[in-house]
This record gives structure tokens, sequence and C-alpha cells, in this order.
């Protein structure tokens, strides 16, 4: 069984960073379904070792990147 407790710290902390730089997103915004699913790819393809920290850090470079035409 896998611990998703990492992937929920990571997405959390991600969003809430992303949302005291970007005051004007509503925190019931699309993009953080995106990061969610972003991050759960990128653990089960091993590209993070699960840490809640280095993901924290690829998911909210991962929404820097997003353009408001994705979300």
């Amino acid at each position: 069984m896998v611990d998703d407790s990492p992937l929920r710290t990571a997405v959390d902390t991600a969003w809430c960073v992303y949302l005291a730089r970007h005051r004007s997103v509503d925190a019931a915004d699309g993009r953080r379904c995106l990061l969610e699913r972003h991050l759960q790819r990128r653990r089960e393809a091993r590209e993070s070792n699960g840490d809640a920290q280095e993901l924290a850090a690829f998911g909210l470079a991962y929404l820097e990147r997003l353009s408001d035409d994705e979300c």
C-alpha cells in the first residue's frame, strides 16, 4: 500500500504557497486539481522519491509554468 500522506502534504504546501503569491486566484481554482494529478503522476513514474518537500517544490514549479489558458 502506498502512503499518500507525503503527496497530500506536498499538494497542500504547494497550493498554499501559490495562493499566497497569487492573491487573485480562488482557493477552489481548477489548478489545484491539475497540481494533484501532476504530482500523482510524477510520484507514480518514480521521478520523485515521494518526499513531501521535494514534491511540493516540483508542484510549485509546475503551477508557475501553467498558463491561464490551461486552467
